[in-house]
């Protein structure tokens, strides 16, 4: 594939992806409420990551919908230009590691990609006519109800635009944000903002709202790839994402003037809302099915009121669907992981990589592959990634020697497994989080776990890893462990053991707390159990969960553990909880539910899928229906 520098417009992408197979137009008329969500989810979870729809009829609207753009390996790389999300790290790390000139044909050089690095600055530009301008709505013309807004699962608060690009300005430094923060359409005129407490949007909001002043914000929905990429990219407070939209591009992000806002938005995106926000009002948002996998609960935010709305001609209705992993926001945040990489390398040389499972949903687990030079050091560097940036939020940080295949997740947890000593190997901590993290009994602020899995090193105290199921050269089968816990407590329902051959036996456990039994009593029945090896490590799953499922239980895992609570340790012997949780086992606040789609539109679409064009082995595959 080669690689392509820029995309105009969200039309210029979607032509390059239809020619390159990666898109499949639906003609068939379909509903913004609930259907597009599963026919995405479907596609999305098929084998690597299926392709990009193009709705064409969306009842209600006469805006097309494309979703899953971004939704694989392939396409993320063609949305940013390159044959693989390496690629632009590497680019990054040139700049960074740029030397100073000492020759006058060194200095030549360097003034010349000095001044190349000028095209990447966005450029504001005069038309008589902005693409995004083309159609304008004013005032009473004003109808949020004309565009399709996905309404994408049966719980959420109503629908929600799921992918826009959201412009702020300081009022303070007059500097420009560009976030991405769902907007719950309320009425015609009027949406939710929802900016998390720790993102630039909500600070520079803070601004206006001690001063009594009134935020002007535009949205941009429907942009090129880069742009669209840029406003979910952490980058410090301050530097304008289209700068970094420019630099993904090769060429600057061309911006207009709003009609009704001080503010600039992109020339070519398919459709801006323009409004403002004012300093004290609030109105009740969600739930939304979230990214992680369950429905963020319903809280206060600020109201957008919008003033304009305007469009291209033919404009594109841009979305994505989100839930449980793996999903289109997977791929999104794999480019952050490399582009960003050689950024954490300028302040953490000793990083030679890392890896976020999406299993961990971007917040719960970092695996960390380290340089390791003295005694001590992987615990350096996981204080060190809990103080950078937007690495704050980590819930888990694993750090492993520099040579780990990070790649090969089953053989990095064989490893870990193996070696870790769990008397002097954890550091569980507290500190702040992501506000989607649902386990920790407060919100924003819980428990924290560094794994240090490095080999020893001189200076460092030898670990104690002797098994002794491996010295007596046996371990209690599954049916043994089960039936033994069962004559403790009816509870406890079935066992799987993936990993044997290793100084921490795994043992997963599914228990029945519908008694109203806590983790606990689970917990102090196991620490008993002969069957149990003394080394092992026992994760506890509700009675729901199927525990044959390994993508399943790492997610349960990483979402529903709150270190400092819900890991108990004796010896060199853990129980990890990682069950529902309520007040009863300290966790005082709504445990979120599960996102799960209606058993009516799941058939409805089943039945549908021939008329659909979604019948075929690379995707939508028949046994794919049955999740």
């Amino acid at each position: 594939m080669p690689e392509k520098k820029n995309y105009r417009n969200l039309t210029d992408f979607i032509r390059v992806l239809e020619a390159e197979g990666e898109l499949v137009r639906i003609k068939a008329p379909v509903s913004s409420f609930l259907e597009i969500t599963e026919i995405t989810d479907r596609v999305g979870k098929s084998p690597s990551g299926g392709k990009a729809l193009l709705f064409e009829q969306v009842d209600g609207s006469s805006f097309p919908v494309i979703t899953n753009a971004f939704g694989s390996e392939k396409r993320i790389a063609l949305a940013l230009g390159v044959r693989n999300l390496d690629n632009l790290g590497r680019r990054v790390k040139e700049i960074l590691e740029q030397s100073p000139p000492k020759t006058l044909m060194e200095k030549l050089q360097f003034l010349t990609r000095v001044l190349s690095w000028g095209r990447y600055l966005p450029k504001v530009v005069r038309m008589a006519h902005p693409p995004c301008q083309e159609v304008v709505r004013k005032g009473d013309q004003v109808d949020l109800r004309r565009l399709p807004v996905l309404h994408c699962w049966p719980g959420d608060g109503g629908p929600f635009i799921t992918l826009p690009v959201v412009f702020t300005k300081s009022l303070t430094t007059g500097k420009r944000n560009a976030g991405m923060y769902r907007l719950q359409v309320f009425d015609k005129n009027t949406t939710g903002m929802h900016w998390h407490i720790h993102k630039d949007g909500s600070h520079y909001f803070n601004e206006y709202r001690k001063a009594g002043k009134r935020m002007e914000v535009a949205v941009a929905i429907g942009t090129d790839p880069a742009v669209t990429y840029a406003a979910t990219a952490p980058l410090p407070r301050g530097i304008d994402e289209m700068i970094l939209a420019g630099f993904i591009r090769s060429k600057p992000v061309e911006m207009v003037k709003g009609i009704t806002v001080d503010m600039e938005v992109p020339a070519e995106a398919e459709i801006v809302l323009e409004g403002y926000i004012l300093p004290e009002e609030r109105r009740l948002e969600g739930p939304f099915g979230d990214h992680t996998g369950y429905y963020s609960l319903p809280d206060d935010y600020p109201v957008f009121h919008v003033t304009a709305i305007t469009h291209r001609k033919n404009a594109v209705y841009s979305a994505t669907v989100v839930g449980r992993p793996p999903m289109e926001d997977c791929y999104l945040a794999k480019a952050t992981e490399r582009i960003f990489l050689p950024l954490l390398q300028t302040t953490m040389p000793e990083i030679v990589d890392y890896v976020m499972p999406w299993e961990g949903v971007f917040h719960n687990i970092t695996i960390v592959a380290l340089d390791k030079e003295y005694p001590g050091h992987p615990r350096k560097l996981i204080h060190g990634l809990w103080g950078a940036g937007q690495m704050s939020f980590c819930k888990m940080i694993v750090v492993v020697d520099g040579a780990a295949d990070l790649h090969d997740l089953k053989g990095l947890f064989a490893k870990i497994l193996d070696t870790v000593d769990l008397k002097s190997d954890l550091v569980i901590t507290e500190g702040i989080l992501d506000v989607l993290d649902h386990a920790a009994p407060n919100p924003l602020f819980g428990g924290k776990i560094g794994i240090d899995a490095t080999e020893r090193i001189r200076g460092e105290v030898p670990r104690d890893t002797g098994s002794p199921h491996r010295n007596n050269g046996r371990l209690a089968s599954a049916e043994e462990v089960i039936n033994e816990l069962r004559a403790l407590d009816r509870g406890f329902l079935s066992c799987r053991q993936p990993f044997t051959s290793v100084a921490h036996p795994l043992v997963l456990l599914q228990v029945d707390k519908g008694t109203g039994k806590r983790g606990r009593f689970f917990t102090d029945l196991l620490f008993l159990a002969k069957t149990i090896p003394p080394q092992s490590i026992t994760v506890l799953y509700d009675a729901d969960i199927d525990i044959s499922d390994s993508s399943l239980l790492l997610w349960r895992g990483f979402n529903n553990v709150d270190p400092r609570r819900d890991i108990a340790i004796r010896g060199n012997q853990a129980v990890i909880d990682a069950t529902r949780k309520g007040p009863e086992d300290g966790h005082p606040r709504p445990w979120p539910e599960d996102i799960v789609m209606t058993e009516e539109i799941r058939e409805r679409v089943t039945a549908r899928r021939e008329e659909l064009g979604l019948i075929g082995t690379y995707f939508f595959a028949e046994e794919s229906i049955d999740k």
